[in-house]
Formats: C-alpha cells, structure tokens, sequence
C-alpha cells in the first residue's frame, strides 16, 4: 500500500515537475476569470435589494414583495416587455436566416477548385468581423439613407422608389439582420471549413468513383461530417437567445425604429445608467442570463437525447 502510494507521489512529482510552467502560464487567466467574472456575481444580490448604490448589497435591506419587487416592477413596465418581445424577435431572426449562411458559404467555398481565389474570398469576407457596429453604422447610412444614401440616389435615378432602410420598422428589421450576415458569417465559415478539412478525403474519391454528383458528395459526405459542429454551435446559439448586445442596435437604431430597436440591452442602458435604477437593471439582467442558461441545458439535453456528443 506505502510502495502505491510513494509510486503515485513520484508520478505526481515528476508530472509537475515536467509541466510545471504550463500550470503557471493557467495563473493568469484564471485569476483573470475569478476576479471579473465570479468575484462581480456578488453583487447580483442587487437584484433583491433596495436600489442603493453607495453600499454593497450584503448591507441592504430586501426589497419588498419577498425581494422580488424589481422582477414584478420589470414585467409590469410595458417598455421592458417590447425590450423582451424585440429582442427574442431580432435573435430569432438572426438564427433562423443567419445561423445557415456561415454553412452555405463554407459549402461554396470548399467546392471552389481554383485555390487562390478561394483564400482571396475567405479572406474578404471575414474582414467585417473586425469592423466595429459603429463603423458599419456610418457606412449603412452612407448607402442607405433615404435621401443622400447610395443605394436609393441610385434608385431615384432609376425612376424606382426611395426605400427607407433606416427609418421604417419592417426595413429597418431586415437591414439588421442583413448587415449581421454580412458581418459574422465570413468568420463563421472558418469554423466550418476546419471542420470540413477533417472529413477524409477518401470517402469523397469513393463517392466519385460511384458516379455521384457534387451535390450529392455534399449532401451524404459533407454536411454529416459537419452535423457535430453545427450541433455544437447551434445549441451556443440557443444559449444566447435572450442576450443582445448593446452596440448593435445603439448604432443602428433611432427615433423612427424605436418600436423595434429597443431590446433588453437597450432597455438596461436607460433604466439602469441613465435612470439610476441599478437594481431594476440588476434583476433584468439575471432574468436574461437563467433564461438563456435554461436554453442552453435543454439544447443540450436534446440533442444528448438524439444521439449527438451536445456541448459537455
């Protein structure tokens, strides 16, 4: 038992001994993670507390109703209720027409036989995903304002209508969507084609010899090679179903739009920063993050339950 136990000390020795520096390299970003993201989590007590933000929310009182008073105060105001109706609308959007582009793409990508262009493409539409919103803001106003925007001086000379991109709800809705596409689909693609780059390529030259077509390689070889990726990446994409970001909408949105620009973010930024109502914002954003964390688990428990790896 004492020999076991020493030979296990020594393996254990001599494992640290020869990665120990990969272990020190994990300090930072773990007191990275302990510091900003789980130390913060304190301070969701906020959401059951009187609105205070001289005092740590441990020295507070409960606010009324049992502590809940700020998640009945948040769905009794009709302006959070557009936030959460506008902001499952504009994420269900955006998955349902722009979770398939990335895939579509890479397809069209990997079937391209000129390598060269290939790269040159894939490297052009991957570059807006470092453009920030406010750049693209400024550019969709360029192109699309409705009366000195690009596209519709173009239109004007054509004898066609004006559209109003920017300014009516319905356009303004699709042109969010578009100009997300436009944005994250090409670095999206990455993920696929590197998945697909795994797939072997001599079920592809078996397929060949069997007289099938590209689109049937495609169909039976390539997109089941990719179904875990697209599993994987779909069931993230569920978790963040309530979750909107801030710039996105901000620099896209105005006066016009207001009916369907303002999402929960949106939402947070006048309550909470702008109004001082920290612990309304407090327990509005602790309703969107167990929200998506309970469809996160059911994505996950789905697919588990059709036979796919899911995220853990």
């Amino acid at each position: 038992m004492r020999e076991a136990k020493q030979l296990r000390l020594n393996r254990t020795s001599n494992y640290m001994k020869r990665y120990w520096t990969l272990y020190l390299m994990l300090l930072l970003p773990i007191a990275f993670i302990i510091i900003f993201r789980y130390i913060p989590m304190a301070y969701i007590l906020n959401a059951f507390k009187v609105n205070n933000i001289l005092r740590p929310p441990w020295e507070l009182p409960w606010a009324g109703n049992n502590g809940f008073e700020w998640f009945i105060k948040a769905f009794r105001s009709r302006d959070f209720l557009f936030a959460l109706r506008n902001t499952f609308m504009l994420n269900i959007l955006d998955l349902v027409i722009g979770f398939p582009a990335p895939i579509l793409l890479a397809l069209l990508l990997n079937e391209l036989s000129f390598k060269r262009f290939k790269r040159i493409t894939q490297t052009v539409v991957y570059l807006p995903h470092f453009l920030s919103w406010i750049i693209i803001s400024g550019l969709a106003l360029r192109l699309f304002a409705p009366n000195d925007g690009f596209v519709n001086i173009i239109l004007a000379r054509m004898g066609r209508n004006t559209i109003p991109f920017l300014n009516d709800p319905a356009h303004w809705v699709g042109s969010y969507v578009t100009l997300g596409i436009w944005k994250e689909a090409g670095w999206n693609t990455i993920i696929y084609l590197a998945a697909i780059t795994a797939i072997s390529p001599e079920l592809y030259e078996a397929a060949a010899v069997d007289g099938a077509s590209r689109l049937r390689r495609i169909w039976h070889i390539t997109l089941p090679g990719l179904r875990p990726t697209i599993i994987i990446l779909l069931i993230l994409s569920l978790g963040r179903i309530l979750g909107s970001d801030f710039d996105r909408p901000f620099a896209l949105g105005n006066k016009m739009v207001r009916s369907v620009y303002n999402v929960i973010s949106i939402f947070v930024y006048e309550y909470g920063i702008k109004g001082m109502q920290f612990s309304l914002s407090s327990a509005v954003g602790l309703f969107q993050s167990a929200v998506g964390v309970v469809f996160l688990f059911s994505a996950n428990a789905l697919a588990k339950r059709y036979g796919e790896r899911g995220v853990w």
